[in-house]
């Protein structure tokens, strides 16, 4: 078991080294940006990584506080299901999912089990799983963008 301390320690060396992974992937050879994540620009909206002992979890979330706009957002999902689907395959699409703080959110993530992030020799898999999953995923925001934003106007 590790100490609190240890805890945050790990998590900083894991982090820094899917920083330093990243940043040899060809897409960044010439940028300094990275990933979207938080920064969408359409509220309610953000993209996430998650290492924990159960596994790796790239997500789409859907944290919108007012309930019937987070809604509204997933059913533009769901219209263009076809182009979810087509980059990122075999998703899961949570409608309700509770987070530990207690805040109500929909998502649509992609999960490999089997790995924990207290293993060291784990991390090469999460990193490959997680550039490779959120590549896909930006690629999906990035084709849907324009549906979110336009129906944001219409609705914020």
């Amino acid at each position: 078991m590790y100490s609190r301390e240890e805890m945050k320690q790990l998590k900083r060396n894991f982090w820094g080294g899917f920083d330093a992974f990243c940043e040899n992937l060809p897409r960044f050879k010439y940028r300094k940006k990275k990933w979207i994540l938080y920064n969408t620009k359409i509220k309610g909206i953000e993209m996430k990584f998650d290492a924990t002992r159960e596994g790796a979890f790239v997500i789409l979330e859907l944290n919108h506080p007012r309930e019937e706009r987070r809604l509204e957002l997933l059913e533009i999902l769901e219209r263009y299901k076809v182009i979810v689907e087509e980059h990122f395959a075999d998703a899961t699409w949570e409608l309700l999912y509770e987070k530990p703080c207690g805040t109500v959110v929909s998502r649509i993530y992609k999960e490999k089990r089997g790995i924990d992030i207290h293993r060291q020799e784990d991390w090469p898999e999460f990193y490959k799983f997680m550039s490779y999953e959120m590549n896909k995923l930006e690629k999906v925001f990035n084709e849907l963008r324009e549906m979110l934003q336009e129906n944001k106007e219409a609705s914020v």
